[in-house]
């Protein structure tokens, strides 16, 4: 059975991210990677021209996921209710995007740092857009700063799970968790694990 162009690009990347997280990105070739899929080097090379390719789709796509999520709650009206799902919706969308990928990025920090140099990416751009949205203008520093720890919550969780035996909802639940306790007095604590699943395929709509 054939694959189709759109799901060979899917399996490459998904092959390769889990042999830079089990190997590491210096240690695992292009060679391998099509190995591993029993493709030709050829057709990985029709797809992604190097390895930095590959990571550079691994991470802009979750960034592109994030900005759709923003661009959707710059459009409603500014409410505590908002402010929650729009935290709830965050990390749902970083840990069904991206867990795998920030587990590979805490163990290839040098790989990424040549991928994406000081000032690509955008992280820091979103943290301040979603923080905006959340808190509103002239907001105190002490409230960005809890607020932008809890929109990290699952990278945070991704670090210390590391060598532990957990799980991603494990992650995802300890995530929402501390996000609650960072922004309690903020607003209403976000969705809570039994309500919130990895399998977010569409866009948050403009009717809430």
């Amino acid at each position: 059975m054939r694959r189709k162009g759109s799901d060979t690009r899917a399996e490459i990347r998904d092959a390769a991210l889990a042999l830079f997280t089990e190997r590491g990105y210096d240690a695992t070739s292009m060679r391998e990677i099509a190995e591993q899929l029993d493709i030709t080097k050829a057709a990985l090379y029709y797809h992604f021209e190097n390895k930095e390719a590959i990571i550079t789709s691994l991470i802009v796509e979750p960034m592109r996921a994030l900005d759709t999520l923003l661009d959707w709650a710059e459009e409603q009206p500014r409410s505590p209710e908002l402010s929650a799902e729009l935290l709830s919706r965050w990390l749902t969308l970083s840990a069904e995007g991206g867990l795998r990928t920030m587990r590979f990025a805490a163990a290839n920090q040098t790989a990424l740092r040549a991928a994406f140099p000081e000032g690509r990416g955008g992280t820091l751009e979103r943290l301040d857009r979603a923080a905006l949205i959340i808190l509103g203008p002239g907001a105190p520093l002490p409230d960005r700063l809890r607020v932008r720890t809890a929109l990290l919550s699952v990278h945070s969780m991704v670090l210390a799970s590391r060598d532990t035996e957990a799980e991603d909802t494990d992650i995802l639940t300890a995530a929402l968790h501390t996000a609650a306790l960072l922004t309690r007095d903020l607003f209403p604590a976000p969705a809570s694990p039994s309500r919130v699943t990895l399998t977010v395929t569409e866009p948050p709509r403009g009717d809430g």
